[in-house]
């Protein structure tokens, strides 16, 4: 039992930092200009897969989707971190339930060094919160140019559809950045069922 232990601990190392270094490597290349890649049949140029994960159930899909159409990944991150308290959306004073309430609420970034003039296509995800984006992803729309890109949303929820999404997201680009209400990808998920959703994609 000892040593199943000790081979499970070892494991669950191995797998994190071949996932860390992934990251690492995939952060390191934003600054290349190699990563054109063809989806749908269409060229996509230069892609990021931008995204925030309060809970890091969004963060593991996003890890596989950059891997699955080889794009570079961001991590959109609150200045002041999200707890579990913030999160409790049954509180009608807790963080969360405050910034859903007011749509021209923009919670900080702790930082703005996405590259988003690099990138011609970005897969941007989040979880589902109240059937909306987070208010922090109109943040992340607000704080670059997005002229000219195409976004490609994607979340993770408990059952809600993106409901408006679409809708309240465009207010926080220019008329000329298409935005594509892309999949809930919730459940088990696997590199090679979201690499056969992306090659569903039409430009």
């Amino acid at each position: 039992l000892q040593r199943f232990k000790e081979d499970l601990i070892c494991n669950l190392i191995f797998e994190w930092v071949k996932s860390t270094k992934r990251r690492w490597n995939r952060k390191r290349n934003q600054n290349s200009n190699i990563n054109y890649r063809i989806i749908g049949g269409i060229l996509m140029g230069k892609t990021l897969v931008a995204y925030f994960s309060a809970s890091g159930v969004t963060a593991k899909v996003a890890d596989m989707l950059a891997d699955a159409v080889g794009a570079d990944i961001y991590e959109i991150r609150p200045e002041v971190p999200y707890t579990k308290a913030d999160l409790n959306w049954m509180d009608k004073k807790s963080r969360s339930t405050i910034e859903m309430n007011d749509k021209a609420f923009r919670p900080a970034l702790a930082d703005k060094d996405a590259k988003i003039d690099q990138y011609d296509t970005i897969f941007l995800g989040f979880p589902i919160w109240w059937y909306v984006a987070p208010t922090i992803i109109n943040t992340f729309l607000e704080s670059y140019d997005f002229s000219g890109k195409k976004i490609i949303l994607f979340a993770t929820s408990g059952g809600s559809k993106f409901g408006k999404t679409v809708e309240e997201l465009k207010v926080s680009v220019p008329a000329t950045c298409d935005i594509i209400e892309g999949k809930l990808l919730n459940g088990k998920q696997t590199i090679p069922t979201i690499r056969a959703w992306t090659e569903t994609l039409i430009g």
